[in-house]
C-alpha cells in the first residue's frame, strides 16, 4: 500500500527562528511519517512583519522565519499573511487561505499530488484549511488542540466560522475528550469526532538519577525543587507557585520559558519576598529539559486552559510526578497518585495544599515512569492512519 501523501497545514509549527513553537505538532507528524505509511509536506503560514530588529520582540522573531526550510527531513514552507489590527481576528482565516493557496498550488505543480490536508488548530487555521480544501478539491481533517475551542468560540463570528469549518471537514480530531465535548456543544455530532491524545517520546524523556541531574545543573542536592514549564503568559499561571512559596519556606522554584510576562513575574517574586528562591531559566531545549524534569521533585502546571499538555507526560516519563490545575484535558492525563496531584482550585493556597499532599504520599519514580509508558505515540499514529484512510476512501467514493 502506497504511503498517504499529506499536506500538513498549521501556524503551529517550529521554525529556524522559533524552534519551540508548536513543537507538539511536529512531534506527532514525525511519528506518523516514521511509520513509513505516510509522508508530508508542511505549509506553516507566518504573520507578515517588516522588521527583524530584536527590539520588536516576537514580531521580529516572525520576520526572521525563512520562506522555506527542511526540518527532520520534512519540507516546510512559510508563506506570509496579513494580520490587520482591530479586524484581524475575523479576517484571519480568509487572509491565511489567500496567502497559502499559492504554496499549495506549487506543491501540486511540482508533482506532489497530496491526498489530504492535515490541519491543526481550529481557528483560524482549520477554517482556512476548509476554504483551501474546497478550492483545491481535497479532503481535510482538522485537529483541535486547546485554546482554539476552549476560548475562541466565545467570540460570535469566530464561533460561527468554527461551526462552518466543522460542517465541511471530512474528519476531526481532538487531543482530549473535553475538547470533543466542546465540539458537541457547538452542535458537531459526537460520531464525527475522534479523540487521539498526544504521546510522549519515551526514549528522550527517561529517568536520570536525581542527584546526578542536580549536580549536572548546579542545583542544591538537599532542597525541594519545583519546576514550572511554559510560555510566560497569563494563562500558564506561573504566578500561582510564586505566590505559594510564601507558605513553602524550604522550596525553590525553577521556571523554564520566555514570554511577555517575565518582567511582571520577576517583580512579583521580589514583592512576595521569594526572589531568592525563584530562578528564571529562559527557553530550555528538550535535550536539557529532561535533566530539569529528573532533578525536580515535582512539575507545576497551573494553567487556566489546556488541551492535552505534553509537558505533563514528559515529566512523568522522567519519573517526576506533577501538580496541576484541574482544567479541561488535564484530569484525563493526571488520573492516579503515581501521576501526581490535581489542585482543587487555581490559588496559591490550593497549590500549597496539593504540594503537601504530594510530598506526604510521594510515589515511587518507577511507578510514575510506568504510568507514562502507556502514552507512547503508537496508538495515536495508528488512529491517525485509520482515520485518514477512511476519509480518503469516502471522499473518493463521493467524487
Amino acid at each position: 500500500m502506497a504511503p498517504i501523501r499529506l499536506l500538513t497545514f498549521t501556524t503551529l509549527y517550529p521554525n529556524e527562528s522559533m524552534p519551540r513553537h508548536g513543537v507538539f505538532v511536529e512531534q506527532r507528524l514525525r511519528k506518523l511519517v516514521a511509520s513509513g505509511e505516510a509522508e508530508s509536506r508542511v505549509v506553516a503560514p507566518v504573520p507578515w512583519f517588516p522588521f527583524t530588529d530584536r527590539r520588536f520582540g516576537s514580531y521580529a522573531d516572525m520576520a526572521r522565519v525563512p520562506g522555506a526550510e527542511e526540518r527532520h527531513g520534512i519540507s516546510v514552507e512559510h508563506p506570509r499573511y496579513l494580520q490587520i489590527p482591530k479586524i484581524g481576528m475575523s479576517a484571519a482565516p480568509a487572509l491565511m487561505a489567500a496567502a497559502a493557496f499559492g504554496a499549495m498550488k506549487r506543491r501540486l505543480a511540482s508533482g506532489y499530488d497530496f491526498d489530504l490536508i492535515d490541519a491543526h488548530y481550529f481557528y483560524p487555521d482549520g477554517v482556512a484549511a476548509a476554504i483551501l480544501a474546497r478550492r483545491l478539491g481535497k479532503p481535510v481533517i482538522i485537529t483541535a488542540r486547546g485554546t482554539d475551542l476552549n476560548l475562541i468560540p466565545r467570540y460570535r463570528l469566530p464561533r460561527r466560522m468554527i461551526q462552518w469549518a466543522a460542517s465541511k471537514a471530512d474528519g476531526m480530531i481532538t487531543v482530549c475528550r473535553a475538547l470533543k465535548d466542546t465540539l458537541n456543544d457547538l452542535d458537531v455530532p459526537a460520531e464525527r469526532v475522534t479523540v487521539l491524545r498526544n504521546g510522549v517520546d519515551l526514549d528522550l524523556f527517561r529517568p536520570i538519577d536525581r542527584l546526578e541531574a542536580r549536580d549536572k545543573l548546579g542545583i542544591d542536592r538537599e532542597s525541594r525543587i519545583l519546576l514550572s514549564v511554559g510560555l510566560l503568559i497569563d494563562r500558564k499561571g506561573h504566578d500561582i507557585p510564586i505566590r505559594a512559596l510564601a507558605e513553602l519556606p524550604h522550596v525553590q522554584l525553577l521556571i523554564a520559558g520566555d514570554g511577555e510576562k517575565r518582567g511582571y513575574l520577576e517583580e512579583l517574586a521580589v514583592s512576595a519576598g521569594v526572589a531568592d528562591r525563584v530562578t528564571f531559566l529562559g527557553s530550555v531545549s528538550h535535550e536539557t529539559l529532561k535533566f530539569y524534569f529528573s532533578a525536580a521533585d515535582a512539575l507545576v502546571l497551573a494553567s487556566s486552559r489546556e488541551g492535552w499538555a505534553n509537558v505533563l507526560l514528559e515529566s512523568m516519563a522522567c519519573g517526576t510526578p506533577v501538580i496541576a490545575s484541574n482544567v479541561w484535558g488535564t484530569p484525563e492525563v493526571v488520573t492516579c497518585s503515581a501521576a501526581g496531584v490535581l489542585m482543587e482550585r487555581r490559588t496559591p493556597e490550593s497549590f500549597a495544599s496539593a504540594f503537601r499532599k504530594l510530598m506526604s504520599q510521594y510515589p515511587d519514580r518507577s511507578a510514575t515512569r510506568q504510568y507514562a509508558e502507556q502514552f507512547s505515540w503508537d496508538d495515536t499514529t495508528n488512529g491517525q492512519l485509520d482515520l485518514m484512510r477512511r476519509v480518503i476512501r469516502q471522499y473518493d467514493e463521493r467524487t
